[in-house]
């Protein structure tokens, strides 16, 4: 979706620069350890030449602050269709949109024609339903050649009856002639959908579009349904000849016409949403790099930029692109646009926009240029399906800038964006990923939710699979399976669950929609050659989310200065282990490579913690049936009003975790294979319950 914007405005006037070195520290996170090996493994001349990026303070902040309050800073209505009016629209799929339109780098004028070819999907298909801004004014709509006889608006809702009905599954082709002045009423989620204005610096007159979410209409007809993506897509847009005009796919002519005018003519054969559909109108001066990722084509990098002074102000950040795709594409597979380009288009947006293999910036920054190309994967390539889902889009963009800071800048950078990413998730405690009231762009684009939020979520899969070949690969599966589609969060969750060979409900039970976060406390003590932990949990959010099943790394410092890492199951509120150890244990560090979004802990020695630790494990049995089961399994004395379930198959591998509550809790069994399980309930309270089962054959 509109690539995260940067907090670039700030990014670009901050002239404090900060220089990191990359730590000795024998516990580097798997990450960057990953991304470090993997550039050694692939040779590649542009990864290989790029000088390590001494990060500033503002990509520490990352690119998500200043792009969503960009976004939504006066953002005051929502332009949706109303719900009988989606209805009539979902009566057709789009295949094709053109835009045959006239634009100048100095107003926000608009006018010329569009094409929308789609397919019937009704038996009687004799109105066409679109969406244009009440104050565009319609000419004319044909459809098959059949001018309508007339139309009705209602808002932005336009119906134009059909002269002659179409039959079921079949094409048509509709021209819905219109112009007018697109509105200035700063209702997208960065000011206005069309937009025209002096970049200060520069002095250029820039006229530029950004539709997301709900705004497209506000400069063409046109269907704003996430879920229906045009197979391809034309943009031609007439202008004075001094101008360039920057769009999505490739320049196939720049076509002269009458009174000192030229035509861009720009298509692309890839699937798009209607919001990535995009313009830029300015005398730019255009410079070119390219990209070479392994395994794919040489990808042009087309740059509109103001003019020569902007060029060289902005050479070296542009210089970044082509290692940035050459890196996301070794990762979670080629660029999706490789046959036709990527680029950007300067505007003084306030921050950027992912517009498909073109974006949108107002200035080049590390993390603004890292971000808005992920979202050519992930918002471009794979769309969320709906705005409550735009983690999808948001949280993995952001990601894009923790990864590119561990490969092209230092650990310590990474590590830093990281921290900062917790730390404004956690200034409020409530709000989840999801989000539920997509009427309002200010939540949907939260800097704090659907950017860092996101962003930990992205992080903490990666840390639950704990094997990088996995993770990268459940990105690629991902892109692979829904690219040109839409996807939501439970299809990535079922991506994930076959790599992690079990349920992940309860993981999105508590990251997405859950709220909050946990904090640990963890106890220990000493006794000869053996030390015993405790670790005690407590939630940010008790009444929404009262407990996170989670594993959680705690780093053992000893007195001859060595170290080691243990990975402990939180589980229960109250959990507790012993391990060997012959070295002298002197501190505990929890959560030691920032992992988890977790609160600021305390680490206590505890001389008594033998018996602590022994009390904490003890459990009561548990009545559970019908037993052998099929799909369900209920639960007759549960003790706690709610409690979290562990299912374990015979070999001990947890195959199933759910929350449960209500006087008589029922399990979901049905994903399980026949066989025998155990059943572990633990309460809030850390006490817990078990029970063994049988799952039947059907």
């Amino acid at each position: 979706m509109l690539a995260v914007a940067v907090p670039c405005y700030n990014l670009l006037h901050r002239s404090l620069f900060l220089t990191f070195t990359t730590p000795a520290n024998p516990h580097m996170p798997r990450t960057l350890l990953a991304l470090a090996a993997g550039l050694l493994l692939l040779g590649h001349s542009t990864l290989a030449q790029l000088p390590t990026y001494q990060a500033r303070p503002a990509d520490i902040e990352g690119a998500a602050d200043g792009c969503a309050q960009a976004r939504i800073k006066d953002a005051g209505r929502v332009a949706y269709a109303s719900l009988n009016h989606r209805h009539k629209m979902a009566r057709y799929d789009v295949s094709f949109y053109k835009l045959d339109i006239g634009l100048e780098n100095n107003s926000r004028t608009v006018g010329g024609a569009v094409r929308i070819k789609a397919r019937s999907l009704v038996a009687n298909f004799d109105s066409l339903a679109f969406e244009l801004y009440p104050t565009l004014s319609i000419d004319s709509v044909v459809v098959d050649g059949r001018k309508s006889p007339g139309w009705r608006r209602a808002g932005g809702d336009v119906t134009a009856a059909l002269k002659q009905p179409v039959g079921n599954q079949a094409f048509f082709n509709a021209l819905i002639y219109y112009h007018g002045t697109a509105p200035n009423g700063n209702s997208a989620a960065i000011g206005n959908a069309l937009n025209s204005a002096v970049a200060g610096t520069y002095g250029v007159s820039t006229t530029w579009s950004l539709s997301e979410p709900y705004n497209a209409y506000e400069w063409w007809p046109c269907k704003q349904v996430l879920t229906d993506k045009a197979d391809s897509s034309e943009v031609w847009v007439t202008t004075s000849a001094v101008n360039k005009v920057g769009s999505n796919g490739t320049l196939r002519a720049v076509t002269p016409q009458p009174n000192g005018k030229v035509r861009y003519e720009w298509k692309s054969k890839y699937p798009i949403d209607y919001y990535l559909i995009s313009v830029a109108v300015a005398p730019y001066v255009e410079y070119v790099n390219y990209a070479n990722p392994v395994g794919g084509p040489r990808i042009p990098i087309v740059n509109y930029v103001y003019n020569e002074a902007a060029l060289n102000t902005f050479r070296t950040e542009i210089d970044r692109t082509p290692g940035f795709i050459e890196n996301y594409s070794r990762l979670v597979g080629l660029y999706p646009f490789a046959q036709e380009k990527y680029g950007h288009s300067m505007a003084p947006i306030g921050g950027g926009m992912e517009h498909q293999t073109m974006t949108t910036q107002d200035g080049f920054t590390f993390t603004l240029t890292a971000h808005e190309l992920f979202h050519q994967w992930f918002g471009d390539n794979v769309t969320c399906g709906a705005w409550e889902d735009i983690w999808l889009n948001e949280g993995f963009a952001s990601y894009g800038e923790y990864l590119s800071l561990g490969q092209f800048s230092t650990a310590l950078a990474a590590r830093q964006w990281m921290d900062q990413a917790h730390a404004s998730v956690m200034t409020i405690p409530s709000g989840s990923v999801f989000v539920s009231d997509t009427s309002s762009v200010s939540r949907i684009f939260s800097s704090r939710l659907s950017y860092k939020k996101g962003a930990s979520l992205v992080h903490m899969l990666r840390y639950l699979l704990n094997d990088d070949e996995k993770f990268f690969r459940a990105l690629r599966t991902y892109q692979t399976t829904y690219a040109g589609r839409t996807a939501r969060t439970r299809d990535l969750q079922r991506i994930f669950e076959a790599e992690a060979g079990v349920s992940l409900q309860y993981f999105f039970d508590q990251w997405f929609r859950g709220e909050g976060y946990p904090t640990f406390a963890v106890r220990w003590n000493q006794v000869g050659q053996t030390i015993y932990l405790q670790s005690t949990e407590s939630a940010s959010m008790p009444t929404s989310t009262p407990f996170f099943n989670t594993e959680v790394d705690l780093s053992l410092q000893f007195t001859d200065g060595t170290s080691r890492t243990v990975r402990v199951r939180q589980d229960q509120p109250v959990t507790g282990l012993a391990l060997s150890e012959g070295r002298v244990l002197s501190n505990i560090t929890i959560d030691p490579e920032q992992w988890i979004l977790n609160g600021t802990g305390s680490v206590v020695q505890d001389n008594g913690l033998v018996l602590a630790s022994k009390k904490a494990t003890a459990g009561v049995p548990l009545t559970v049936y019908p037993n052998p089961c099929l799909h369900q399994l209920r639960i007759t004395d549960m003790k706690a009003p709610r409690a979290q379930a562990e299912v374990r198959d015979a070999t001990g591998r947890v195959v199933v975790r759910q929350a449960v509550a209500g006087p008589s809790p029922v399990l979901n069994t049905q994903l399980l294979t026949p066989g025998i399980y155990h059943l572990r309930l633990t309460a809030p309270d850390g006490s817990v319950a078990h029970a063994r089962f049988v799952r039947a054959a059907e």
